[in-house]
């Protein structure tokens, strides 16, 4: 969808910008632009909708060389959402958001209904909101309101310069979590820039990293966290690159145990004699549909003497992430609630259990993967879970 080759942009002092840029942004891709102050990036996104005039090469946008179309035209059919939001104080936000649509010629009636709908999506009731003017919200909710303008007129393209820079951290981090999901639902085509590695990893399909004007590396988050290209992309990323690493892997189903099963119905009793047998000092607890219940000691069913069934005796198991969770939400349950493993679940069906021991596993195996280009499900070795 967005193709720079060989792009450069020299200032008249001699200042180089970007030098020698190709690289391409496909179809409903979400790339992260990241790195340092002053290496390119902000210039680079810029350059897409002629704010910023290139020195040389050329950008295409879905396949058309942008240098021949008429700036005000290309810049309508491209959103854009910046740190400060830019909305217009005088205006509500309802109108606001219809801004784009109305420039375009849409029809008021139309571009308003349009508005609404944005609005909805991005978390804004309409009949609450829609005619409040910038003022009265809230930081958050202005760069919602920003979100929603620069989709009002369905662009294909979006750029994102530091949208999500000036808020607080609590806020922040639920606005990233609120455009994925929207992301996942509209799929446009999004280049976004951002200083913070943090934010490139979690956001980006892609991340490209900046050095001085140039990209040192461009590839997933998994990549450049596992197997950074150059040195000084490693020094970039930090020491603790295998800790981030945890966020863009994901739990899948080969990287679980099967632990010891009791049902809710089971006398006590049998699933005390079956537990003694195995030498196991838990069992999940499930009901007759294989949904999640809890989990219950093999004391507490000592304990019984064999009177009850395993449902009196279960306990909540509030240590559980869904398949395809990251690797460092399982990690957070684990630490939230001092337990030793985390339940996962496909829908309210269980799975398994991941542990310590397994997830350090599925780390190794990501990075692995990565660096030999293979599908983690080829990656073998020894393992202290097999031991």
């Amino acid at each position: 969808m967005i193709r720079f080759e060989q792009v450069g942009k020299v200032y008249p002092d001699g200042t180089i910008a970007v030098d020698d840029l190709s690289f391409e942004v496909a179809e409903g891709e979400l790339v992260t632009l990241v790195g340092p102050s002053g290496c390119g990036k902000t210039t680079t996104m810029m350059m897409v909708n002629r704010l910023i005039e290139p020195s040389s090469g050329r950008i295409l946008v879905d396949g058309e060389d942008i240098s021949g179309v008429d700036p005000v035209r290309l810049r309508r059919r491209i959103g854009y959402v910046i740190q400060q939001v830019g909305l217009f104080p005088h205006r509500t936000v309802l109108d606001n958001t219809a801004t784009v649509p109305a420039l375009v010629g849409w029809k008021r009636a139309r571009a308003r209904e349009r508005a609404a709908e944005l609005l909805d999506l991005v978390g804004l009731d309409p009949g609450t909101y829609g005619s409040r003017y910038p003022a009265q919200l809230s930081g958050g909710q202005r760069q919602r309101v920003g979100v929603a303008r620069a989709l009002a007129a369905d662009p294909p393209v979006l750029l994102m310069d530091e949208p999500f820079g000036a808020v607080d951290p609590v806020v922040r981090e639920r606005l990233q979590n609120e455009f994925l999901g929207l992301q996942a639902a509209v799929r446009k085509t999004v280049l976004m820039v951002t200083h913070d590695i943090e934010e490139a990893v979690r956001m980006g399909d892609r991340i490209a990293v900046y050095g001085a004007g140039r990209i040192e590396q461009f590839d997933s988050p998994g990549a450049v966290l596992g197997t950074p290209a150059t040195p000084y992309v490693a020094r970039f990323v930090g020491a603790d690159r295998g800790l981030k690493r945890l966020s863009v892997t994901a739990v899948e189903p080969d990287d679980l145990e099967e632990p010891p099963v009791a049902r809710l119905d089971e006398p006590a009793g049998s699933a005390a004699a079956r537990l003694d047998g195995t030498g196991a000092r838990w069992a999940v607890v499930l009901n007759g549909g294989g949904e999640l219940h809890g989990w219950v000691s093999a004391d507490a069913l000592r304990a019984a003497g064999g009177h009850g069934t395993v449902g009196a005796l279960a306990r909540r198991m509030d240590a559980w992430v869904p398949v395809g969770a990251p690797l460092k939400q399982a990690f957070s349950e684990m630490l939230q609630h001092d337990a030793g493993w985390v339940a996962v679940l496909d829908g309210p069906r269980f799975l398994g259990v991941l542990t310590p021991a397994r997830l350090h596993e599925a780390l190794r195996r990501s990075v692995d993967a990565d660096a030999r280009g293979v599908g983690r499900d080829e990656v073998r070795f020894d393992s202290i879970a097999d031991a």
